[in-house]
């Protein structure tokens, strides 16, 4: 009689880890496809999405490398692994992955008589980055390496200049496509986009409906080359398809 009276006792205990194991179970799978939504709603706070985290990581493994890129393995709670390379910040551009071809292209592109912005808006559009900064390359960072090898002179200092409401400067016109400054220059680099530079150095374009929508065209690739050269009297700003 002891012996029954001990197992009623001690059943619903053991049944009760169980049956809270079942419902954590379900309710994990209930949330599973709000997850992402869950995370990106504003009402949840940094302190809740570490936890939950931590609810679904098992362990994080860091391997920093020789370089600036550091290799993540993120082992999840149920076996499964995601690996990620993160861009860390480095002390020199000798530390750079690329940093040696990054070099190179500034001295290439600064003997072109291009300005540090917009040498550092194609070598970002070119995947390169500056030591200190995990996702572009800084102006003054080509500065340091121009002035480096030799090249210092070479540019003509950009003076702010202001400009009548019938042109567009590069920045204004990216804006007004909601397009990155940075695929402009790169156009204009390789020859795709033909346009005019003011004696200050900066690029312009004509503010017309007509020029607006032909660079839309040439970014949408419907065209595969555009000259809106306005100082040539012969070529009005016409595309090629």
């Amino acid at each position: 009689m002891a012996e029954e009276a001990l197992a009623r006792a001690t059943l619903p205990q053991a049944i009760a880890p169980v049956a809270v194991a079942k419902t954590l179970t379900n309710n994990v799978i209930r949330l599973s496809g709000r997850l992402p939504e869950i995370w990106a709603d504003p009402s949840t706070t940094d302190a809740k999405r570490k936890a939950l985290l931590r609810c679904l990581v098992e362990k994080v493994i860091l391997d920093r490398g020789e370089r600036d890129v550091a290799r993540v393995r993120i082992v999840w709670r149920g076996g499964a692994v995601s690996e990620i390379d993160v861009k860390m910040h480095v002390a020199s551009i000798a530390r750079l992955g690329r940093g040696g071809e990054m070099q190179e292209r500034i001295i290439e592109l600064a003997r072109t008589h291009m300005h540090d912005d917009e040498i550092a808006a194609v070598l970002t559009s070119e995947g390169h980055r500056s030591p200190d900064c995990a996702d572009k390359v800084l102006p003054v960072t080509v500065q340091r390496i121009r002035y480096r090898a030799g090249l210092k002179g070479l540019v003509e200092r950009r003076t702010r200049w202001r400009h009548t409401q019938d042109v567009l400067s590069a920045n204004e016109l990216a804006g007004v496509l909601k397009i990155p400054v940075n695929w402009l220059y790169v156009q204009i680099r390789q020859g795709r986009l033909l346009i005019d530079r003011h004696p200050s150095g900066a690029h312009v374009f004509a503010n017309a409906p007509s020029a607006i929508e032909a660079v839309r065209k040439l970014r949408n690739h419907e065209i595969d080359k555009l000259d809106l050269r306005i100082n040539e009297p012969h070529k009005k700003g016409h595309s090629h398809g």
